[in-house]
């Protein structure tokens, strides 16, 4: 069974930093991309960033140079280092992962169960 297991998240003060990390565990033959999405009360889920496995980034307008998104390759994570955090990015933090089980599957999509990031003005 695939799981994402996210951590890092947390209150913290505007202008502070926060780091969130996500293991993907089960059997897999190989992940395609994760990424970090996250919904604030009232809103839409949106992406915040992503990483292929190739390396290639993509960010959100509102959190580029301030948010970086980085994985590990070998032990199945994927991370975001959040800096400069200001009140608007108070939100659920979600990893999501788009997965083969085996060789020659479908890709899936896997989600974790969140984390909260709370930003005080």
């Amino acid at each position: 069974q695939v799981q994402l297991v996210e951590s890092g998240g947390g209150l913290v003060q505007a202008g502070g930093s926060l780091n969130l990390s996500c293991a993907v565990s089960g059997s897999i033959f190989s992940i395609n991309g994760m990424g970090w999405y996250r919904q604030a009360p009232g809103k839409q889920r949106e992406l915040v960033a992503a990483i292929d496995s190739d390396g290639s980034t993509n960010y959100a307008d509102s959190v580029k140079g301030r948010f970086t998104i980085s994985g590990d390759n070998a032990k199945n994570t994927v991370y975001l280092q959040m800096n400069s955090l200001r009140p608007k990015d108070t939100a659920v933090y979600y990893c999501a992962a788009e997965v083969l089980k085996y060789f020659g599957s479908s890709p899936d999509d896997y989600w974790g169960h969140g984390t909260q990031v709370t930003v005080s003005s």
